[in-house]
């Protein structure tokens, strides 16, 4: 391959525009440390061109954009009223830590600087992301997660907002935390569900395999610090900052990440809420006459107005369809 070529591959990457094969190639290029020495003058050249042509944007906003990649699928099978194209597939998101990691230490020139990034799950959508240790990370619609890449790729701790599933690698000797808005998850290797959205009023730890450990963070001091068995959920209400922990059926917390919903008595303002976020639409409740009102069920491939008719059929409710927003008014 010319030199030419290859400068042409790194700028595509560099950009976000690349291809599949576009990836695999820099992948093979930096496992290999001979290649590695081929391309390192090239890595410079197309980084100082990109940096006269991109826009005055921060740094973790370049390498967030050259790292993670989110393809939507939407599905258009019914026409007319735009809210029927709405539903979102879930999307995949990977952001490449490992290759990342080199890009960052050559190009800042500074092996011991940690570099942040970010990976985000629009409403309408689920992504993964894959941490460079292989651990993997699956976010729910509306979430974001920070984290920062250390001394050899390591990422140590992230900080979430709002709802991800972790399948974290086993390293007893290395510590994993996931910082939220009022406690921490200490984690040794294990498979668990976080729900910590910023405007939520609890947050949950549900745990699948392994084990967690729950402690007090800067903005509350816990009583005890939990250590979770798998099948255990521990809860925490904001406002009287007081937990609980009790035993769960896990599924219902973590079908999300498969593209199921499963209702269990849910009160209705919740159960929009989650409706906001899988389908990245507004949801507003005309009155407070339907907060005593419960619904039961499972969602998997239904469209969002499949799932209004749904509810319309079992509780005394009917919608309404204006613009982009969808008005729910209790049937007198």
């Amino acid at each position: 391959m010319s030199k030419t070529d290859k400068h042409t591959i790194i700028t595509r990457y560099l950009k976000g525009n690349y291809s599949i094969k576009d990836y695999l190639q820099i992948k093979k290029w930096f496992r290999s440390s001979s290649e590695y020495k081929e391309i390192e003058p090239l890595l410079e050249d197309s980084w100082e061109a990109y940096k006269d042509q991109k826009s005055e944007q921060p740094e973790g906003q370049v390498f967030e954009k050259i790292t993670s990649r989110i393809w939507l699928e939407e599905e258009t099978k019914r026409g007319g009223n735009n809210l029927r194209n709405i539903f979102v597939r879930v999307a995949a998101a990977l952001v490449i830590g490992l290759v990342a990691g080199y890009f960052v230490s050559y190009l800042k020139q500074s092996p011991y600087e940690p570099a942040y990034f970010t990976a985000h799950a629009p409403k309408g959508s689920i992504s993964e992301t894959v941490l460079p240790d292989g651990s993997l990370v699956v976010l729910n619609a509306g979430s974001r997660l920070e984290y920062a890449l250390g001394k050899n790729n390591q990422v140590n701790e992230v900080r979430l907002n709002g709802e991800a599933w972790f399948d974290v690698h086993h390293n007893p000797e290395r510590k994993f935390v996931v910082k939220t808005s009022h406690y921490n998850v200490n984690v040794t290797g294990t498979q668990f569900n976080v729900k910590a959205y910023n405007v939520d009023d609890e947050i949950t730890t549900t745990l699948v395999n392994g084990k967690v450990i729950i402690s007090s963070n800067e903005e509350l001091a816990l009583a005890y610090s939990p250590e979770l068995k798998p099948g255990e959920q521990f809860s925490l209400n904001k406002e009287t900052r007081k937990g609980i922990l009790s035993e769960v059926n896990t599924k219902i917390y973590t079908a999300w990440k498969d593209n199921k919903l499963i209702f269990i008595n849910m009160d209705l303002d919740e159960l929009f809420v989650l409706l906001e976020r899988k389908f990245g639409v507004d949801i507003e409740i005309s009155g407070s006459d339907i907060q005593n009102l419960h619904y039961t069920g499972t969602i998997k491939n239904e469209t969002l107005l499949e799932i209004l008719d749904l509810i319309a059929l079992t509780l005394p409710l009917k919608y309404e369809i204006i613009g982009q927003k969808i008005i729910i008014t209790k049937i007198k």
